[in-house]
């Protein structure tokens, strides 16, 4: 007999739809029936590609005799923290207060009005390694519900007198200057892993914006050491098993310092973030190797990642068949009966399979010694080893199709569609890959329709289905990502339409008291209390790309207002950013392009003419991440565009022409590529 949850459209909901428990997902009636009852309430947040979310399914929410606990006691909430991170951040910090440590499956327990006053992340179903099992934990907290309300009544005070206090910080006035960007790098320094690359130890995390901030160093002169970090980890990653050497793309992270053991599941904004990163390291430094792992990763979403309707899905699961890891891990029998015996061979020992395995038993493949050296050590001309290589990954990846695969959480989410999106504009016009911008083009078609139906930005998407109001990272990334497309192709109606956004952005999230964006919209729901989040994580926050994409619209539309809001909160986290860089990447790049004197080009000509592509290609195809670019098909259509970087520009002797301006001060026109890479080069 199903529960409520079969109603939803996410595919980590359903999942629980079956269980016995009496699931609600979060809304008016779930609430309401906890008031009339005076019940409290279970809260369990997770997210469909979460391993111990499954576990503590298995253990707990089938087991019909705990679900008989769960459901004598308390009002059940299942919420999918990928649909409602304004519940996941709220609570999380909760836990975090609470316990010390926080994470998913989260097991928050809440009065009926929704206030906290005990939680944890997963329990087992009976005592073990110090953790109460979940049965006993039920009935105590019941128990203590029922005989303890004052204290319970002390701690939820205290509790949510204290939450939400991170995110108000004393609203910044100083100048700001590069001694934050230093600081932050020396910082970075300090912790950076010089053998194997990154940021700490293990678990390790593909941290793209944190490297990005190594990056960005480089670019401004200040230490070639910066690249060299960067130039570590991209090539660490790209051999170890956290890539997929067969299919393309990230999974999230490692579970050793060495980049080789990961946890299994992919994650569309991991793959994103990591495509842009890998395309930018192959614009500042030309090796080949980072533009082809930025073409398999966006190769694999294209394939694997995106629907019919243009969206691009949310992620896959670690396990399959019961077992982490069992779709993306070979046996040597196995790789012989597919690619032979002569080739198998090769191939076997190029990805260091071996009998014994690296995992279970199994082998994740993995890049050992680079291929150079290893055909050398072979004795064997590296062209056949390519050609060994290359033959035996699509024929792998064939062959893989034929398992059972890891669950697809097919569900569209609007922020991290943006992420995508721009990832795809940028390698679409670096690349000269039409099909990569004919993917941005339906993204941002299906982005502005199917989940802007009524003029609200929709946060999630599934099955025709879109629902839940926009939030801030919604409003700032789809913006971005349509910026970068209008950059991409100079098609005016996506400027248009992240103009719109920002606009929207700003009416519904600013707030001028505290001189940044809230999470939630004014026309939100209240919740105990209105989250701000101000750290990139795994994903940026909405702030800082909300103040990255105001800043470049400013310098675009030239429209100061933007940069007014952009700034204000980058005055306010200066201090953080320079304390805490790898919990501030997109903050810090924010920074980097309001203290650079972007550099703002202007190309005039017709797209399909090999003049403007000729122009276009020394932009684009360099490392610059502090510029804007503006372009029009002719004079009549620049003086119409009322941009002040095109404004009275033309076509000069009626040549596609560029210009390359700073503060709106421009140098000379160009018409031949030689003399715009000189200028971009100043």
């Amino acid at each position: 007999m199903p529960n409520r949850l079969i109603n939803e459209t996410s595919p980590y909901l359903l999942q629980h739809a079956h269980n016995p428990v009496d699931w609600y997902p979060w809304g008016a009636e779930a609430l309401e029936r906890a008031r009339d009852e005076d019940k409290p309430i279970l809260l369990s947040i997770g997210y469909s590609a979460c391993h111990w979310c499954h576990v503590m399914e298995r253990e707990s929410f089938e087991n019909d005799a705990i679900a008989e606990i769960m459901n004598r006691h308390f009002v059940n909430i299942k919420v999918d923290r990928e649909e409602r991170p304004d519940l996941d951040a709220v609570y999380m910090e909760a836990v975090q207060m609470l316990t010390g440590s926080g994470g998913w499956p989260m097991t928050v327990f809440l009065t009926p009005d929704g206030k906290p006053f005990y939680g944890g992340t997963y329990f087992p179903p009976v005592d073990r390694h110090n953790m109460p099992g979940f049965p006993r934990l039920l009935e105590t907290v019941a128990g203590a519900y029922r005989n303890s309300n004052p204290e319970i009544r002390r701690v939820t005070g205290q509790l949510t007198e204290q939450m939400g206090r991170t995110a108000n910080m004393p609203r910044g006035a100083g100048a700001l200057d590069e001694s934050v960007i230093h600081q932050a790098y020396n910082a970075l320094a300090t912790n950076f892993d010089y053998q194997n690359g990154g940021v700490g130890n293990a678990p390790k995390f593909p941290q793209a914006m944190t490297l990005e901030i190594l990056l960005r160093y480089y670019a401004r002169g200040h230490n070639d050491r910066s690249l060299s970090m960067l130039e570590l980890t991209l090539e660490k990653m790209a051999r170890g098993g956290i890539y997929d050497q067969i299919g393309g793309g990230f999974h999230r992270y490692s579970t050793d310092a060495f980049w080789l053991v990961p946890h299994f599941e992919k994650m569309l904004y991991d793959n994103a973030l990591l495509a842009r990163l890998y395309l930018h390291g192959w614009l500042a430094t030309g090796r080949s190797l980072y533009r082809r792992i930025a073409e398999e990763t966006l190769d694999y979403a294209l394939r694997e990642m995106t629907g019919e309707h243009g969206g691009f899905f949310s992620a896959t699961d670690a396990d399959s068949e019961g077992e982490e890891g069992k779709f993306f891990v070979w046996t040597p029998g196995e790789i012989e009966t597919v690619l032979g015996a002569g080739d198998a061979a090769l191939f076997g020992a190029f990805f260091g399979v071996s009998q014994r395995g690296n995992f279970e038993g199994a082998n994740i493949l993995n890049i050992p010694v680079k291929a150079a050296d290893f055909a050398q050590r072979q004795g064997i001309p590296l062209e056949r080893l390519v050609d060994v290589i290359r033959r035996g990954k699509e024929t792998l990846r064939l062959a893989r199709e034929g398992r059972e695969h890891p669950l697809l959480d097919d569900k569209a989410l609007a922020s991290w569609n943006g992420l995508m999106l721009r990832a795809f504009a940028e390698a679409g016009a670096a690349l000269e890959r039409q099909d990569y911008l004919d993917a941005a083009a339906r993204n941002a078609n299906f982005l502005l329709t199917d989940m802007r139906p009524q003029g609200r930005l929709l946060r999630s998407y599934r099955q025709g289905q879109a629902k839940l109001p926009g939030f801030l990272e919604d409003y700032s990334f789809v913006a971005d990502g349509l910026l970068s497309l209008y950059e991409a192709t100079f098609q005016r109606r996506w400027l248009d339409a992240a103009m719109e956004l920002a606009d929207e952005m700003i009416s519904l999230f600013w707030d001028e008291s505290a001189g940044g964006f809230y999470d939630t919209g004014r026309d939100h729901e209240e919740l105990v209390v209105r989250p701000r989040d101000v750290f990139d994580n795994a994903q940026p926050c909405g702030g800082s790309v909300a103040s990255d994409l105001l800043l470049r619209l400013s310098v675009v539309t030239g429209n100061d207002g933007y940069a007014v809001k952009a700034v204000a909160p980058l005055r306010t986290l200066a201090e953080l950013m320079g304390r805490a860089p790898a919990g501030t990447g997109r903050w810090l790049a924010a920074l980097d392009f309001y203290l650079s004197a972007p550099k703002e080009v202007a190309v005039i000509g017709p797209l399909d003419d090999p003049a403007t592509s000729a122009l276009l290609r020394q932009v684009n195809g360099r490392y610059l991440p502090n510029r804007v670019l503006a372009g029009a098909t002719g004079a009549d259509a620049a003086n119409a565009s009322a941009l002040p970087l095109l404004a009275g520009r033309g076509m000069v002797d009626g040549k596609p022409t560029a210009y390359v301006c700073e503060n709106y001060a421009c140098q000379l026109p160009v018409t031949d590529a030689t003399a715009l890479a000189a200028q971009l080069d100043k």
